[in-house]
């Protein structure tokens, strides 16, 4: 006969903790310093998606609280709602002109300071500082100081020195000039970031790929066309994305780059101050519309990102 069973062992659990704890308590350390900005995620990012979400469906003035279930009227007035469909154009001209535009000058700027061997971190923190100024400031700097319209603002006098007698109204007077000061106050905000991206993205290219191409005679737009942007794929799948996110969150710009509520140009109005018109006009927060907005714009953001992704990487893995 075979020996009784031995009792079973309690489990260990000093080195269940020390699993935990992880090397010289480098898990312990990680979380502590991950739980408060993992917390403040869910905090103030993913909890009010969802509650807007569930407001998208319910009738709720001036009350963060749903009253009346509506079902789907808020989004059937939504795309009824001609200047919502036409905020939606504004964000599609916009994306057009940034993003190819932020894209081109952030990589051209990253590929000449990849370069050059003097000043060149003076240079990358002369780009990169305006990405920590306000978008609010600059919008006011921009209206008022560069694109008032008077005759002896920045511009216009800049302009009258080129023998251009007659000031411009940059902001109003029925054209679409003002598109030149939304597009140069992005750019100038955003490209300095965007050009870190792509630093660390060229820093991460081999040193050897680049010999080799030269040996095989490869240099100027080839070398740019067959080793760098294939290299750089995931960045600016990366970068793109971003580029499309911030297009959509335009807000601060258009709103006091162009005037006081309900005086926008016929395209100056999009996605995000149209919801804020909306759900503040009459003095009523009607957050039921504002929370279908959001979750419009959120699909939205969606579908052009798996497009994009699929697009970009079709051709392979990024």
């Amino acid at each position: 006969m075979s020996d009784a069973a031995a009792p079973a062992q309690p489990p260990d659990r000093r080195g269940l903790w020390r699993r935990i704890r992880g090397t010289q308590g480098r898990n312990l350390w990680f979380a502590a310093f991950v739980a408060p900005f993992f917390l403040g995620l869910v905090v103030f990012v993913y909890v009010p998606i969802l509650w807007s979400a569930v407001l998208s469906f319910f009738e709720a003035r001036n009350t963060v609280t749903p009253t009346k279930f509506v079902g789907f009227g808020n989004y059937a007035y939504l795309l009824q709602d001609r200047l919502f469909l036409n905020s939606l154009v504004v964000f599609i001209a916009f994306a057009v002109f940034i993003v190819p535009l932020t894209y081109v000058c952030s990589l051209g700027l990253a590929l000449l300071l990849d370069k050059i061997t003097i000043g060149r971190a003076f240079f990358r923190s002369v780009f990169f500082i305006p990405t920590a100024v306000s978008y609010v400031i600059a919008a006011i700097i921009w209206r008022f100081g560069f694109f008032n319209g008077a005759r002896f603002g920045l511009l216009n006098s800049f302009l009258r020195s080129l023998g251009l007698e007659q000031p411009i109204n940059w902001l109003g007077g029925g054209n679409n000039l003002y598109w030149v000061a939304l597009v140069s106050a992005r750019l100038w905000l955003q490209v300095g970031f965007y050009m870190i991206l792509f630093i660390a993205g060229l820093n991460k290219i081999p040193v050897e790929t680049y010999e080799a191409a030269a040996l095989d005679g490869a240099s100027g737009w080839r070398l740019l066309r067959w080793i760098t942007l294939p290299q750089l794929k995931a960045t600016s799948v990366a970068v793109i994305m971003l580029l499309l996110i911030n297009a959509f969150q335009a807000f601060d710009e258009f709103y006091n780059m162009l005037g006081s509520i309900g005086q926008y140009p016929p395209y100056g109005r999009p996605p995000l101050v149209h919801l804020y018109l909306i759900a503040l006009g009459g003095g009523q927060q009607d957050l039921g519309v504002g929370g279908a907005g959001t979750m419009i714009l959120t699909s939205i953001i969606v579908v052009f990102g798996v497009a994009q992704n699929w697009i970009l990487n079709r051709g392979g893995k990024a």
